[in-house]
């Protein structure tokens, strides 16, 4: 599936480059070349535009799934890639990279229900993973019902959509789930590709949105900007607390108000299932990660535009639901930054 129109015009594709192989060393002090998570792709549109107008500076991203980013990173195809799921330290390590955190943000469930309307639908997470298990298949099952009282749900068979790529998407789902289920955790797991009991797969977020527009009956999981961005049809879901919420920035920011990403070595955390009544469950954040032994040149400019949208994109992150990162965050990225790589 290709992304939204609205977002091509405002990121420019570098598949010639990265098919042909150049690596980061070929990239000009005009050009950054990035690859990797979907979820982040909404905000780096909304920052490459205005970025490379004030600096003549191209951010040429392509949105090709966690996995991808990881990979390209690695093998230093890419200036920067980018994941939804944090590395571990000793990775970091062994393949000398670092990372750091770019905004706060979340995911939400989609469906297609006919006569339901966006955010009529309460799930829980216990609920969601029997359906994603194959337990729960009918969408009038007890289990649904019982959360929805007085809303009229079809005897229809439920289509679980899920990614197909290598996705820091799922691992949030995946990690959310294991959590709140133990058989979810004893038999799935938590990556970025994981072993899917049924269902259909889809490329990316836009992909997985693309499916379950199509699909009658389906449900499936986005990053929330992408729900804001197509109108999707979105579900509100019980937290931690018991209490019922709805995806919003103040949810995201509230359970990320739980951790404290400077005292994490190499920003390594996890956002989903926090506590508080407030707190969305399935938040998660973005890692941009670089390679230690590139070029000097090459970091320094990947690293002056995400300076540059943490000073100056906040506004824009807002709009599409990415929260900032706290001051004494983006304080101690400073400072890794030039402990890690000098500049």
């Amino acid at each position: 599936m290709q992304p939204t129109k609205r977002f091509i015009k405002t990121l420019t594709a570098t598949a010639v480059a990265l098919s042909l192989g150049f690596g980061a060393a070929y990239a000009s002090a005009t050009e950054i070349t990035g690859a990797g998570s979907t979820w982040v792709y909404p905000l780096l549109s909304k920052w490459s535009q205005p970025y490379e107008q004030a600096t003549h500076v191209k951010i040429n991203y392509q949105a090709i799934g966690s996995g991808g980013g990881i990979k390209q990173i690695k093998a230093g195809t890419v200036n920067f890639g980018a994941s939804d799921m944090p590395l571990k330290p000793k990775d970091l390590q062994d393949n000398h990279l670092i990372q750091f955190p770019t905004a706060i943000a979340g995911e939400d469930m989609i469906v297609n229900l006919p006569g339901i309307k966006p955010g009529q639908l309460i799930l829980s997470g216990p609920v969601i993973a029997k359906i994603y298990l194959g337990e729960i298949t009918k969408w009038n099952d007890p289990a649904i019902t019982g959360l929805n009282k007085g809303l009229k749900l079809p005897d229809m068979t439920i289509t679980p959509v899920h990614r197909a790529d290598g996705s820091g998407t799922t691992f949030t789902f995946a990690s959310y789930l294991s959590k709140v289920d133990p058989t979810w955790e004893q038999k799935i797991g938590v990556d970025t590709a994981v072993n899917w009991v049924n269902g259909i797969g889809g490329k990316g977020n836009d992909g997985v949105a693309a499916l379950v527009k199509q699909v009658s009956g389906s449900i499936g999981y986005v990053e929330y900007a992408y729900i804001l961005e197509s109108k999707l049809n979105y579900v509100r879901m019980y937290n931690q607390a018991g209490k019922l919420v709805s995806p919003s920035l103040k949810g995201f920011q509230a359970a990320a108000a739980n951790v404290d990403f400077t005292k994490a070595e190499d920003f390594y955390v996890i956002l989903t299932n926090q506590p508080g009544v407030d707190s969305w469950p399935i938040s998660g954040c973005t890692w941009e990660i670089l390679k230690k032994d590139a070029p000097k040149e090459n970091n320094q400019a990947v690293v002056n535009f995400f300076n540059w949208g943490f000073e100056h994109g906040q506004d824009l992150a807002k709009s599409i639901a990415f929260g900032p990162l706290p001051t004494s965050t983006v304080k101690a990225i400073k400072t890794y930054w030039h402990d890690q790589l000098g500049v």
